[in-house]
């Protein structure tokens, strides 16, 4: 696990090259076909040597949910066991990574009169306002959710007017009859330094635009079937892209708001991983990246029998 741009691709490779891994992918927006450079995916000839699972699974206009990862994710374990290797799951999806721990909450369900006032608060105050809303009720879901983020606050704020208890408390009381009857080893790569991690997202998205990433949600922008708030046009770096498409920023402030939301990307998933027990933490930028992840799956006996 780990923020956005922190190098876990590349560390799940070097370790698929020395024992028998298999990699699933946990993220949200490398399931979409067609979206390929925003989301920083493997090349092909990577994928070919290097097969990730959960990849390119579904079109941009499909939706595909936390409890259709998890199946797809323990099908491919028990599969990826039974030949005598082992997953390796790699991504920066936390709701996933949880969803697959620990099982998902038993949620309400949706409230329609609910969901209008909550809707009424945004197109009366913004957003920020129903951010506000939430943090007052249920702060550690708020510090998770960004303001922008109108369809998570929604559920949020919804879950906690419908029942009376807050996100957060429910999933703390979800039953872990659905927990993953594996030896789980739970590694992240995290930077000793904010600001050089800050430096290379900046890098990376210069880079994206470089290579061809407004070309690329171009030809999406054309699909009558698309738009704006489709889960998949809403990826970061897809969703600044639309809005330049769409004549509502230039060039500059498409760089400087792609930038800005990948930032805000891996501060939520820092935070995310500043609460995640039993994990295992390793300095992005250490020269022996490969050496302290594989010194961590042998202590805790995930390689012991292919030694």
């Amino acid at each position: 696990m780990g923020p956005t741009a922190c190098g876990k691709t590349d560390l799940a490779i070097q370790l698929a090259e020395r024992y028998p891994f298999e990699i699933i992918s946990v993220d949200s927006a490398l399931i979409y076909r067609g979206m390929d450079i925003g989301t920083a995916k493997p090349d092909p000839e990577v994928l070919k040597r290097y097969p990730h699972w959960l990849i390119d699974i579904r079109d941009p206009a499909d939706v595909y949910s936390a409890s259709e990862f998890c199946t797809d994710a323990r099908d491919l374990m028990q599969e990826i066991s039974a030949r005598g290797r082992i997953p390796l799951l790699v991504g920066g999806t936390m709701l996933y990574f949880r969803a697959l721990r620990d099982g998902l909450a038993k949620l309400p369900g949706a409230n329609p009169l609910v969901r209008s006032r909550i809707k009424k608060l945004a197109q009366s105050r913004g957003w920020a306002a129903v951010h506000n809303e939430l943090e007052r009720v249920d702060p550690n879901s708020a510090a998770r959710i960004h303001p922008n983020d109108p369809q998570r606050l929604q559920r949020a704020l919804e879950v906690f007017e419908v029942s009376g208890r807050t996100m957060t408390e429910l999933h703390l009381e979800q039953s872990r009859s659905g927990s993953l009857p594996y030896n789980l080893c739970q590694i992240a790569l995290v930077p000793a330094d904010r600001g050089n991690l800050q430096q290379r997202i900046a890098n990376r998205f210069n880079e994206m635009l470089t290579i061809g990433l407004v070309e690329e949600v171009k030809s999406l922008y054309a699909r009558h079937d698309l738009h704006s708030q489709l889960p998949s046009m809403r990826a970061v770096g897809y969703r600044q892209v639309w809005a330049y498409l769409d004549g509502e920023l230039n060039h500059d402030e498409l760089l400087e708001r792609g930038i800005i939301a990948t930032r805000q990307l891996a501060k939520r998933q820092l935070t995310w991983l500043r609460s995640w027990p039993d994990l295992r933490c390793i300095e992005c930028e250490a020269a022996n990246l490969v050496d302290q992840a594989l010194k961590i799956l042998r202590s805790d006996y995930i390689l012991g029998k292919h030694n």
